[in-house]
């Protein structure tokens, strides 16, 4: 694959990795760990009331027979105005436990997407002090719009701070390249350095799973 620079022309050349580029997408699984990803950034607060924690409704409303009206214990029952909610929701979590490997083979589904559509540009940025011009520059002559995911090293901090004011571009580390920014995005950008390579993970090496 070709590599660009900032001005659009071709830089040099690089190989992407076939496994991780190269495989055919599992559709399934993306969507399994896109929702769980999903699920796990739900906050979880949400809080009603159940009849026994509504303010009120000690006092029987009114007398068990003669009035001909229906019983009633509570003015605070589900079934009046004012009163609980049956099955209320409470604060929980909604985590999913989503194994590693699942995790690990939908990375590479979403990268093999994008690489089939070719939608993924690798780009020698070539900036040495931060300048959000040059940075959309650099994008416009290689043809790149819409929502972008550029994917960056802690020493790109010339590039960082290039695109953080930018709206349609979300900026990531190797170590936090997930299938959902991949999916959501219409263009992927890579440095040289930051191409993701298919290699072992250490065991409790979440990190390096993600990245690669």
């Amino acid at each position: 694959m070709e590599t660009k620079d900032a001005a659009g022309k071709a830089a040099g050349s690089v190989e992407l990795d076939e496994a991780m580029f190269g495989i055919e997408p599992n559709l399934p699984v993306l969507h399994q760990v896109v929702t769980a990803q999903l699920a796990a950034k739900r906050s979880g607060t949400q809080s009603t009331k159940t009849r026994a924690e509504v303010r009120g409704g000690g006092a029987k409303p009114w007398n068990q027979k003669g009035t001909g009206r229906a019983r009633a214990g509570s003015s605070r029952s589900p079934i009046w105005t004012g009163g609980g909610v049956i099955h209320a929701p409470k604060p929980r979590s909604y985590a999913q436990r989503t194994p590693k490997k699942m995790i690990r083979l939908a990375l590479k589904s979403a990268l093999s997407d994008r690489a089939a559509s070719e939608r993924i540009l690798v780009l020698d940025w070539g900036i040495e002090a931060p300048s959000t011009k040059s940075a959309m520059a650099a994008l416009a002559a290689n043809g790149v719009d819409g929502r972008v995911l550029v994917v960056l090293r802690p020493e790109d901090q010339a590039i960082w701070k290039s695109l953080r004011n930018l709206d349609n571009i979300h900026v990531c580390g190797i170590g936090e390249l997930n299938a959902y920014d991949i999916l959501v995005s219409d263009w992927l950008v890579f440095t040289p350095d930051t191409l993701p390579v298919d290699r072992p993970v250490t065991r409790g090496n979440h990190a390096a799973e993600e990245a690669s």
